[in-house]
């Protein structure tokens, strides 16, 4: 069956005679609007509007769709107003985009508190950086940048990833080897640990194993488990080692449950940005959840 919101886009586009016209209409990314036309035609299997320069002239078929279509769509879109009019309130949805880890150690304890809808997505950034574009997600939280027109990026924070163990590790001997300023050796002695890793994501190792010592870790972690919140809890036992952004442990280094090894001869940092579409609907709710994540971070 047809996308309804096809629909919707095609008489946007059809009224405003351009994609970004259209775009800002329904809110949505200009890249959308010719994602959802062309989905449009490939569905009715013919051109709906001919191109000419930056003004979308409707084709005959076009003009024919349109007059089938506008009267059904027009009584939806009144009855949507009147079921939005008979609620006490209308309540906003947002989806937000991040990593897991993230979610859990900031926004999942204050979800009850937000006074709107939330959907919460997890999986690679450059997908969510499509999606927010689509207009699927509201708001990333990213450290990495893909740049889009439609696309704004702000600095809020950042991370350093560093090495960490179970208060099992003898610390000192790792300082004084250190000290000594032989990557050979030092290398050596971390290669000997236990390690934990994550199924799936060997970035932060792989990064900093490169930045400290010239070279990609040739050895895998003993232990591979979920997520980097369950590292953090495993080296809560005393033993291993393991390489995490400093943000994800800073309660249990804290509280003395793990300790800090090293931060490597060069700290690596990451900064984390709030992506957000430049035209969104949604600029209170964005605005309160932005200010929650720059009092938790």
């Amino acid at each position: 069956m047809v996308n309804l919101e096809w629909y919707r886009t095609f008489k946007a586009i059809y009224k405003t005679g351009t994609l970004t016209g259209a775009a800002v209409e329904l809110f949505i990314s200009q890249p959308g609007v010719s994602l959802h036309l062309s989905s449009l035609e490939n569905y009715v299997g013919y051109k709906l509007f001919n191109r000419t320069g930056r003004k979308m002239i409707p084709t005959e078929r076009g003009k024919v769709l349109y007059n089938f279509i506008v009267n059904a769509l027009s009584k939806l879109e009144e009855a949507e107003k009147n079921f939005q009019r008979s609620t006490e309130k209308h309540t906003p949805t947002i989806s937000i985009g991040m990593c897991f880890e993230t979610f859990q150690i900031t926004l999942e304890q204050y979800i009850s508190t937000l006074p709107f809808n939330v959907i919460i997505q997890f999986g690679e950034y450059p997908e969510m950086v499509e999606n927010l574009e689509k207009g699927i997600l509201d708001l990333i939280i990213t450290p990495q940048i893909v740049p889009k027109n439609t696309i704004d990026y702000e600095a809020f924070s950042s991370e350093t990833i560093v090495l960490v163990g179970g208060n099992e590790i003898n610390a000192s001997e790792f300082k004084a080897l250190e000290k000594k300023n032989n990557l050979e050796e030092t290398e050596n002695w971390l290669k000997q640990q236990k390690w934990y890793g994550t199924t799936g994501d060997m970035e932060h190792l792989r990064r900093f194993w490169q930045l400290n010592f010239n070279k990609n870790a040739d050895f895998r972690p003993n232990y591979i488990v979920p997520n980097l919140n369950s590292i953090v809890r495993c080296l809560s036992s005393g033993k291993g080692l393991a390489v995490v952004p400093d943000f994800l442990c800073k309660k249990e280094l804290d509280n003395h449950q793990i300790q800090l090894i090293w931060k490597g001869k060069k700290p690596l940092k990451n900064t984390l940005h709030f992506a957000t579409r430049k035209k969104t609907m949604y600029v209170d709710e964005i605005k309160l959840i932005k200010k929650l994540f720059i009092e938790l971070m």
